[in-house]
């Protein structure tokens, strides 16, 4: 039994090992602070989160639509596409950023709303097949955008990253950090073992001229 339970725990360790290994080498240079070292000629493919936590503004949020609005500014991207959740009625995360993107002066007409990314997966992929997007920059805190870069490695993008800050209280840090080892051990069985696809396909969509 003693034997059986030490070797979960060096397989757990193992695969949550080549998991953060993974994702640093295809995020690794392709991940900037600044925009002035981002490529140009790409879209940007916001990545969703919730506005609010309860009552409170989320400050993820904000600091996501902050870089974002920054990235249209540079002009190195000539659309942006908002990928997140509407998975009801009352919860639309793409149009609480495309909302909060106009009012920073982003042209309401350079944004796309992608309402079938409903996990990072799906937003990436998403943008290859549905929106047929080569050259992407994703815009996302640090530790979201080494995933989002990892899938697109994974699947043949070229792909960047624009950082948005992470100035949250140190609770919200961890809780971020331990979530992101778990989804990174995920992302992983997603793409090298269930070949898993997004939830929601369908048919191909324009992107603004």
């Amino acid at each position: 039994m003693l034997a059986g339970l030490a070797g979960c725990v060096m397989l757990s360790v193992a695969v949550f090992a080549v998991s953060e290994w993974y994702t640093y080498a295809q995020s690794k240079d392709r991940a900037f602070w600044s925009t002035e070292e981002l490529p140009g000629d790409a879209v940007a493919v916001v990545l969703g989160c919730a506005p609010k936590l309860g009552e409170r503004n989320n400050l993820y949020f904000l600091q996501r639509m902050d870089a974002a609005a920054r990235l249209w500014r540079s002009g190195k991207v000539s659309a942006m596409i908002v990928s997140g959740d509407n998975s009801s009625h009352d919860y639309n995360e793409p149009e609480a950023m495309k909302a909060a993107l106009v009012a920073k002066g982003v042209p309401e007409e350079r944004i796309v709303c992608d309402f079938a990314g409903l996990r990072t997966l799906d937003s990436v992929v998403r943008a290859r097949d549905i929106f047929g997007v080569n050259r992407v920059i994703f815009v996302s805190q640090e530790f979201h955008n080494e995933r989002a870069l990892a899938i697109a490695g994974y699947l043949g993008m070229d792909a960047y990253a624009f950082n948005a800050r992470n100035a949250v209280g140190d609770y919200y840090r961890r809780a971020s950090w331990m979530r992101e080892r778990a989804a990174r051990v995920a992302m992983m069985l997603d793409l090298w073992v269930l070949n898993r696809s997004p939830k929601y396909m369908g048919k191909r969509e324009q992107l603004p001229e």
